[in-house]
């Protein structure tokens, strides 16, 4: 039954989708960045972006970004249809993008960088000047929310592994009020033990009630979290499927090329070497009987004349003195 089989936290059907792109396409003159792709964010939702290099993974980032207006198709916030023209516009309507290089400054403490670009100030006129008392507090609290505890916020974000950064990066984008949250590959360079720490800080925004687009190539990683799967193939959809529809190994299989991958390895099949016999890989495996005439064995030719013994013309041994 459909009831007994459905995911625990049940798919909003009835609900208006935080983001959604219907059939969007994106053109580079001749070039087809993006051919007719469709995407829906709900809320408390992981919708995972798989796909090669080339794919088309970060022309759709910069879509839902705002960093490039869409060509074609329809792209909707909350329901409503927008285009949007610059980062800002998405900033404003909600969101948050973590690209790989986190947009940080490794030198910088973290309290610093977690405000990056959006600094809290008192005083006024001469005296205006940056509230670090508060963006430490600030930091440190919204930080522990998320369940990170750093040794130090005045540390320089430069000392903390990736998986911490990608963290930080996160919790900075929830504590600024984000509605969508997009993440391109946040466990590319990390190790399994990092990546797990970032997988579960994922979880930990998507239980706090956001929508996250996460975009990766590691269908592993995508199918711990993920509730629906969108994979693209040369800026076209190659397959969507939600996560009671396909299992980890058929996602593998997709995400690895699928038919392709198998008509490649019958490309890489050893070819038998000359001398080889049908249907083996390694020469010297002959069936007895089956050798060409002249090629008997070493020690099996008949013998001379002169290998019968004594020489029978003049009484003496072969080879004797006289």
């Amino acid at each position: 039954m459909t009831e007994q089989t459905a995911p625990e936290r049940p798919e909003p059907e009835g609900t208006t989708p935080l983001v959604e792109l219907d059939r969007v396409s994106k053109f580079y003159g001749n070039i087809k960045a993006l051919e007719e792709v469709s995407l829906v964010v709900h809320a408390g939702e992981i919708s995972c972006v798989l796909g090669d290099n080339g794919a088309g993974k970060s022309t759709l980032i910069k879509i839902i970004s705002g960093l490039h207006r869409h060509d074609a198709g329809r792209f909707l916030i909350d329901g409503d249809e927008t285009s949007l023209g610059k980062p800002r516009e998405a900033l404003d309507r909600g969101i948050a993008t973590v690209y790989q290089d986190l947009a940080v400054v490794p030198l910088m403490p973290v309290w610093r960088n977690f405000f990056l670009g959006s600094e809290p100030t008192k005083g006024a006129g001469p005296f205006k000047r940056l509230d670090v008392r508060l963006m430490r507090e600030t930091t440190r609290s919204a930080l522990l929310r998320m369940g990170i505890d750093l040794r130090d916020v005045d540390q320089p974000i430069g000392t903390l592994s990736g998986g911490e950064r990608q963290c930080v990066a996160i919790a900075r984008a929830v504590h600024f009020g984000a509605k969508v949250l997009v993440l391109d590959e946040p466990t590319a360079a990390l190790g399994v033990k990092q990546s797990g720490v970032v997988l579960k800080y994922v979880a930990a925004a998507r239980d706090a009630g956001l929508g996250v687009v996460l975009i990766t190539h590691n269908p592993h990683h995508a199918y711990l979290v993920g509730d629906r799967f969108v994979l693209l193939k040369r800026g076209a959809m190659f397959g969507s499927h939600s996560k009671d529809q396909i299992t980890l190994d058929e996602l593998t299989r997709q995400m690895a090329g699928g038919s392709e991958l198998e008509e490649l390895s019958h490309e890489l099949r050893r070819t038998p070497r000359p001398g080889d016999s049908p249907g083996t890989d390694e020469p010297g495996t002959e069936e007895p009987g089956t050798e060409e005439p002249g090629t008997e064995e070493p020690g099996t030719e008949e013998p001379g004349p002169d290998e019968h013994g004594p020489d029978k013309t003049d009484g003496n041994p072969a080879g004797g003195a006289s």
